[in-house]
């Protein structure tokens, strides 16, 4: 029998491999289709909606965990190796190295190439903001800090809790993070109701996001980048940042590649001020795109090993 730090290993791997395969049946996308059934369902009742949306999160992280529960067990009846594969294939579905790198470097190669129309194509696939007529410098700007920025919740957060919880903690963390992504706007629409989602994926990732800089600066380290600037651009700059998570791997990229995040951007043609963040003046480029996908993939590689490892040793100890 496979013990559980072989399955996380080979669920990471396949990732690495395969990155996300979008013809296969993904749990996230199925998160999210129920979350939207969910909050359909709930605002047609009479329930103030703050309530609702506690409900909602009830329903969604709890279904989403209990059902991949269910599905270990059942497939585990039939033989356990069938058990083993959809551990696996539920814990490979929640990682996002391979397809968060994949996203970037198509960003760089762009951006290499001198073709500024393609750069802005490509990274409008992974950032919010506008990037109709962002320059080369804010292409590779939106760019790293998108790498920065989802290097907790598509990386180490996931592995955070597959270590702790296995495969239903890692489902769990993704309906959390999943149900933010869909709930949490402070708009008119998601305030009230988006309140209890915005609030628990904060909880979620308030531990992840601080133990990923310790590792950040041990990749830094690794791969000769600034790692002492790391500590004080989060030192400087962690709590202003507009989230109380996101901050801290930002800063600590910013600090790690020698350039400044934040600054004014465009969303929906509505102009916003982000703090600066980072302790030296450099602007990003194609170059920094690219070390800070190694950055990120050096920091994935370190997590999974010092947690498989942690986890080894205290069974061998109790």
């Amino acid at each position: 029998m496979a013990t559980p730090e072989l399955l996380l290993l080979a669920a990471f791997a396949l990732d690495l491999i395969f990155g996300d395969p979008r013809w296969m049946p993904h749990p996230v996308r199925g998160i999210g289709w129920f979350a939207l059934q969910t909050e359909s369902l709930l605002r047609r009742t009479a329930l103030p909606l703050r309530l609702a949306g506690i409900l909602a999160v009830l329903v969604v992280v709890g279904g989403s965990a209990g059902i991949a529960g269910l599905l270990v067990a059942l497939a585990t009846t039939v033989h356990p190796v069938a058990g083993m594969a959809v551990a696996i294939y539920i814990m490979y579905s929640c990682f996002a190295v391979k397809d968060l790198g994949d996203h970037a470097e198509a960003v760089r190669k762009a951006l290499y190439a001198d073709d500024i129309e393609l750069a802005r194509q490509k990274v409008s696939f992974i950032v919010g903001r506008d990037t109709a007529a962002l320059t080369a410098s804010g292409i590779a700007l939106a760019a790293t800090e998108s790498v920065a920025e989802n290097s907790v919740d598509g990386v180490t957060a996931p592995l955070f809790y597959v270590l702790f919880f296995g495969p239903v903690g890692a489902i769990a963390y993704k309906a959390i993070n999943t149900l933010d992504s869909t709930f949490g706007y402070k708009n008119e629409r998601y305030l009230e109701f988006g309140w209890a989602a915005a609030k628990l994926d904060d909880l979620a990732n308030y531990l992840p996001a601080r133990v990923t800089v310790l590792v950040i600066a041990l990749a830094a380290a690794i791969s000769k980048l600034q790692i002492y600037d790391i500590f004080q651009a989060v030192r400087q700059g962690a709590r202003i940042h507009a989230s109380p998570n996101a901050g801290y791997p930002e800063c600590a990229y910013a600090g790690a590649l020698g350039v400044t995040f934040g600054g004014g951007r465009s969303y929906g043609g509505e102009f916003h001020n982000s703090p600066l963040l980072g302790v030296r003046a450099g602007k990003c480029s194609s170059l920094t795109i690219r070390q800070s996908v190694r950055l990120m993939r050096m920091t994935a590689v370190l997590f999974l090993a010092l947690g498989v490892g942690i986890r080894v040793v205290l069974q061998l100890v109790v």
